[in-house]
């Protein structure tokens, strides 16, 4: 074989690897991906592009981290996982495997890349930059799962919050015209739109209706969600029905607090933004007024003269 034809046989392989990848990319990309709530309907719910990139290879990690060693930080990392609304589509080792494979396929990936620049750079800074360059790429592989994860916990934790006052106004309001509090919260999770809070009364309803207690529904429900505000609520609740006070005027009052704690949020929020806007007037917005301002005055001194 000629070394022209051996070109042309390497370009046409590295071809059809591309092509392949791109497909498999697009393939993954289209797929749609669903979680089975409690009461058997369906939400469309993704995992990031990467992870369902690499997931299919998770597998041949999971006897690393099936390991006793690693069975505290599973633990963790599955109550986490599952307070972000994702149990259904990933597992704990699943989770640990794809920080492993991240950095070592596209960290590595990156390293390479990095090989056709960094001896490109001239100077003494190269020299010093160069292994910052080639760890900047593993080093978020490695970070991004958790990242990802903290901010899908953040998000869902920030639905709840937002949805709670509404759906104890209901409580409320349904209790208070003579329903029971189960009857109120089945049919409140059977008339609203399915969001994170209704997913989790969901579970609940269905937990009780298969023979747990009420009680122990409720605590399940603050332990999984782990958020402050839901447990406050669920604490009201319990210690309601163990001291037997009436569930109308608890929910009254936990609506009442929820509404102020989100009256506050905003008022915190808001005196925050002038602090967060200060750095882009700085940087960006004063300079550019400058410019706008001074520019006609400086041309025109420079040309003609003092």
């Amino acid at each position: 074989m000629t070394e022209h034809a051996f070109h042309i046989l390497l370009a046409s392989l590295w071809a059809v690897a591309i092509a392949g990848l791109a497909w498999y990319c697009m393939f993954v990309a289209r797929q749609i991906t669903y979680v089975t709530l409690a009461d058997g309907r369906r939400q469309e719910r993704r995992l990031p592009l990467l992870f369902r990139l690499l997931l299919p290879l998770a597998p041949n990690l999971a006897p690393v981290f099936d390991a006793r060693a690693f069975e505290k930080i599973r633990k963790r990392l599955g109550r986490t996982i599952t307070a972000a609304g994702f149990e259904d589509l990933i597992t704990p080792t699943e989770f640990l495997s794809l920080r492993l494979i991240l950095p070592l396929i596209l960290g590595s990936a990156w390293c390479l890349l990095m090989m056709g620049v960094v001896p490109r750079w001239q100077g003494a800074s190269a020299a010093k930059l160069g292994p910052l360059v080639y760890a900047i790429g593993p080093l978020w592989c490695f970070v991004y799962p958790a990242l990802w994860l903290q901010q899908a916990l953040t998000a869902r934790h920030r639905s709840i919050q937002r949805a709670l006052p509404f759906v104890l106004d209901i409580l409320t309001l349904s209790v208070e015209a003579g329903m029971d509090f189960m009857t109120s919260l089945r049919r409140n999770t059977e008339q609203q739109k399915i969001d994170a809070l209704n997913e989790e009364l969901i579970r609940v309803v269905r937990m009780i209706q298969l023979g747990k207690t009420r009680r122990d529904a409720l605590r399940d429900l603050s332990a999984r969600v782990n958020l402050p505000d839901l447990r406050s609520v669920v604490n009201a609740l319990v210690q309601a029905d163990e001291l037997g006070v009436s569930i109308g005027s608890i929910l009254r009052i936990q609506s009442d607090q929820m509404r102020q704690r989100r009256f506050e949020r905003a008022e915190r929020l808001a005196n925050e933004a002038p602090v967060k806007m200060l750095a882009p007037l700085m940087l960006f917005i004063f300079p550019s007024v400058f410019i706008v301002l001074l520019a006609p005055i400086l041309v025109r001194v420079i040309q003609q003269g003092f």
